[in-house]
């Protein structure tokens, strides 16, 4: 290297400022992931509570719904590190991932790392599932799902028995989730959590040519007042699920 360019690097380096922590998450996403939780709680909770809470239960499955597809459509068109294509990973680079995890090798992703991709993928799949299969319940007492009108009795039937059953493997991935959490605070000294709050990572984390500049907000408004739309059309022209109910 001249002379010339060590000195053009030092000039930027010393007009780069100096920073403890660099933005990897957009606002969108941290809203998104926070009101997934709430709305899984929410659904869960009013399960417990009865058919008295019925409607709410159903409110929280739109709200997963509309939650998910628009986390599937921002993967796609939002963020950096929100794009499916930034952090999904082949199997050679998850395998070699968890090769150097259990070898307590000190590998830190801006984004998600190859085995947080994968839970990603698992639990928007999954909860798409649970909460579309839902439409289409019938508990055979008081309750039916929105859309039972357009199915038979022996589908919404099979839609509830795996509904309930896919709850528990879900509640199994959450819980896997949330300890990959802890232990990355434990063991590597990275509070996920924080940063899914801030939407910052310590710099050492993040070179800042992967930090990003904004976040697109107005777009994501865009999209969820779109697909939550198009939500509201599918239900209420879905036949009458209380008439359904009774011919059942």
């Amino acid at each position: 290297m001249t002379s010339y360019e060590e000195s053009l690097n030092s000039v930027s380096t010393a007009q780069e400022p100096a920073v403890a922590e660099r933005q990897v998450w957009d606002l969108p996403v941290r809203i998104f992931h926070w009101s997934l939780v709430a709305a899984i709680v929410t659904a869960f909770v009013t399960n417990r509570l009865g058919v008295a809470y019925f409607k709410y239960h159903v409110w929280s499955g739109y709200a997963v719904i509309v939650l998910v597809a628009f986390r599937i459509v921002w993967g796609l068109v939002g963020t950096r590190h929100a794009l499916f294509r930034n952090f999904l990973r082949g199997p050679s680079e998850t395998l070699a991932y968890v090769r150097d995890l259990a070898a307590g090798k000190d590998a830190h992703y801006p984004g998600h790392n190859p085995l947080g991709a994968l839970m990603v993928l698992t639990l928007l799949g999954a909860l798409a599932a649970q909460a579309v299969l839902g439409l289409f319940g019938n508990d055979e007492i008081f309750n039916v799902g929105p859309l039972v009108g357009y199915v038979t009795k022996d589908f919404s039937l099979e839609a509830t028995s795996i509904h309930r059953k896919l709850f528990y493997w879900l509640a199994g991935a959450v819980a896997l989730h949330v300890l990959a959490v802890i232990g990355h605070k434990i063991f590597k000294n990275e509070n996920l959590a924080r940063a899914m709050i801030t939407g910052r990572k310590p710099q050492h984390v993040v070179p800042s040519g992967e930090a990003i500049r904004g976040s697109r907000t107005w777009l994501a408004v865009l999209l969820v007042v779109g697909l939550a739309a198009i939500l509201v059309v599918i239900v209420t022209h879905a036949p009458s699920a209380a008439a359904d109910a009774a011919e059942f």
